[in-house]
């Protein structure tokens, strides 16, 4: 027989809800798991910041310093020269800015050949690939070799190849096809531009035929079926089926392909060395003359910043006007 004591009346024993003790918990554990990413992050980002951002920041300020050979060991004690820097890459009556305007324009002509023909024969090849035959795997295969190679054991290859009296090139155009009244020089004078280009293009249309084989794949059939059955021919399949529905990758695809090229070093680098030829003086090769062979490093980093300055501009133009002919196209 149990009793009960008033105390035990007036005062019941409350029972703890089990919501009150996991409030905290609950919090506690999604502040973990939203926080998480961001920790994973970190490394990288700290990386990339000490890697790109710092010494963007860094070349930004050298190019208001009068840094030449003379305050290389301790740059910081360089005096500031302001914008004169500036004011000499841009003053194309100048030896300076003109050498720099001259390769602006190569540059310039170099990247559009060079985008136009990978997007051309990388767009080309992935559309052949999509047909279904024996050995289409292999090839697709070979296709790639040039963009998996590291850039310096393709370039040096094809540095033996363009060589003047023992070279593939010459072998085959003079010696086999008889093209040519001689040999040519292609490392050194006009021919420069063009072993620049072949040699840009080898390596650079595989990835467009990446890009865009991939985009294909998002393309139903059902509407070459269709097409096929209504008598339209491949070039009109082309045209009114694959190009506009491959826009948007074609768009990303031309931009990377733009700022690739026209940033490119390595490949001049390697095929010419330290002094390119004038016809195949690249930008990115001309801002390293002028700060590691001349060791002007103000000038070179205040070109360096108008290349970014140019980049940017160039990007955001193009940005613009993709999505406005976008929005006009869903319109």
């Amino acid at each position: 027989m149990t009793t009960t004591t008033p105390e035990a009346v007036e005062h019941p024993v409350r029972k703890s809800s089990p919501g009150a003790a996991s409030g905290p918990r609950r919090r506690t554990g999604r502040i973990r798991r939203i926080g998480l990413p961001y920790l994973l992050l970190l490394p990288a980002l700290i990386l990339e910041l000490l890697v790109h951002l710092v010494p963007m920041v860094i070349g930004i300020v050298m190019s208001f310093k009068e840094l030449t050979q003379f305050y290389i060991r301790d740059w910081g004690t360089a005096p500031w020269s302001g914008f004169d820097n500036y004011r000499m890459s841009v003053d194309f009556d100048a030896p300076v800015g003109e050498a720099l305007l001259h390769s602006f324009f190569v540059t310039v002509g170099f990247t559009l050949l060079s985008v136009g023909l990978c997007w051309l024969i990388g767009t080309a090849a992935a559309i052949f690939m999509q047909d279904t035959f024996r050995g289409r795997g292999l090839l697709r295969a070979l296709f790639l070799v040039p963009y998996a190679l590291p850039v310096y054991a393709a370039v040096i290859t094809w540095v033996f190849m363009f060589q003047h009296d023992n070279g593939l090139v010459n072998h085959v155009l003079h010696d086999q096809l008889h093209l040519t009244d001689k040999p040519s020089f292609w490392l050194i004078g006009d021919n420069s531009f063009w072993a620049l280009l072949t040699v840009s293009v080898w390596k650079g249309w595989p990835f467009a035929f990446l890009i865009v084989m991939a985009g294909l794949q998002n393309i139903p059939r059902e509407l070459y079926e269709a097409a096929a059955l209504d008598g339209a021919g491949v070039w009109q399949q082309i045209r009114r089926i694959t190009l506009p529905s491959l826009r948007l990758v074609n768009q990303v695809l031309v931009l990377v392909l733009f700022l690739w090229t026209f940033n490119d070093f390595n490949t001049p680098y390697v095929l010419f060395g330290k002094a390119a030829p004038e016809a195949a003086d690249l930008i990115s090769v001309h801002i390293y003359q002028a700060s590691f062979v001349t060791w002007n490093f103000g000038t070179g980093s205040a070109m360096s910043v108008l290349l970014l300055l140019f980049l940017l501009l160039v990007t955001g133009v193009y940005l613009a006007v993709t999505s406005r002919g976008r929005r006009a196209a869903d319109v």
